[in-house]
């Protein structure tokens, strides 16, 4: 009895990745419709800067991490708003403005530059080609966990001076991604692994403004505080007790005021009242100073002191309360 040999088995390989978004036009109008709505402008204006005006945006990826490109042979000025996600941008060529009127870049080509987080700001634009990689909150803090003791929020430097092998790495990680992309889909579990390469790459190139884990971070202690520091932020819009953190994080209240004090160099309530000050911070940044009031966000982040509270707002941002509303 003799068997016929097996065909050989054809190679598989992804299909054909759809763009995430792609929109193209050539008249202003269709420019500010098309873009301002991907970033929650309100207040976009457009125009020429010859006689031909033309404008590309397309983008790959997914909701965790998409990598982009911006084109315009035009001028474009508004505001933005980037939710949820981290931006990191930068020209091939062009002019620009980022934070205009306020911790205002220039952007050089070639030049990573991040958006403000969280945060609403001015935009200019001329006669450019623009790379973004958008970076979801999610997926950053996670990887973040693995160096930082992270307690949900996102801060960076951003103008803290950029390690050129951290440029370097940024770029190896973002067209490595786009070729895994392409290569293997967004099923693969290589995919999977190059968001979270290009998230540390991110984290290399702006650090976070967190504590980093010690050596012992694996020991149960550790592990304790790591919860203790979730529960927090998880809660801290409720009335929220030593004891109540100490419980959920499975310590003694002597034990958790002993690993706040150890390694974080403060006590669970001034954590708590830390955080709240920067939830205050983040509404204010947010609201529409002509329907809101600082007094109603400090009372409803546990400040009753309105003196006491702007002070200590002050001190810890820069500027009082009432000036971040009006921005």
């Amino acid at each position: 009895m003799t068997t016929e040999p097996h065909a050989p088995r054809a190679a598989t390989t992804p299909a054909p990745q759809r763009p995430l978004v792609s929109v193209a036009g050539q008249d202003t109008d269709s420019a500010i419709t098309s873009l301002a709505g991907m970033y929650a402008g309100k207040a976009w204006y457009s125009r020429p800067v010859d006689e031909s005006f033309w404008y590309r945006y397309v983008g790959v990826g997914d909701d965790q991490l998409s990598i982009r490109r911006s084109q315009m042979h035009g001028y474009l000025r508004g505001d933005v708003a980037v939710e949820g996600e981290v931006v990191v941008q930068w020209l091939e060529r062009g002019r620009a403005r980022v934070d205009v009127g306020r911790d205002e870049v220039r952007m050089q080509p070639g030049v990573p530059t991040m958006f403000p987080v969280e945060r609403r700001f001015e935009m200019e634009y001329e006669d450019w080609d623009q790379r973004l990689v958008h970076v979801d909150r999610s997926l950053l803090l996670d990887v973040a966990s693995e160096r930082w003791l992270v307690d949900g929020t996102l801060s960076f430097d951003r103008a803290a001076p950029q390690d050129p092998a951290a440029v370097a790495r940024w770029r190896t990680a973002v067209s490595g991604a786009v070729h895994t992309l392409r290569e293997d889909g967004q099923a693969s579990l290589a995919w999977h692994e190059a968001r979270r390469d290009v998230a540390r790459a991110l984290l290399a190139l702006y650090p976070l403004e967190a504590d980093l884990l010690g050596a012992d971070s694996g020991d149960p202690a550790h592990r304790r505080l790591r919860g203790a520091v979730e529960y927090i932020h998880e809660h801290v819009h409720e009335p929220l007790t030593v004891a109540d953190i100490a419980r959920a994080a499975g310590l003694s209240v002597r034990g958790t005021q002993d690993a706040f004090q150890r390694t974080l160099d403060t006590t669970p309530m001034a954590y708590v009242r830390d955080v709240r000050l920067s939830r205050a911070h983040e509404e204010l940044q947010s609201l529409d100073p002509r329907s809101s009031s600082v007094a109603e966000v400090a009372r409803r982040w546990g400040f009753a002191h309105m003196g006491r509270f702007s002070s200590t707002y002050a001190t810890r941002f820069g500027e009082y309360p009432r000036q971040t509303l009006r921005q």
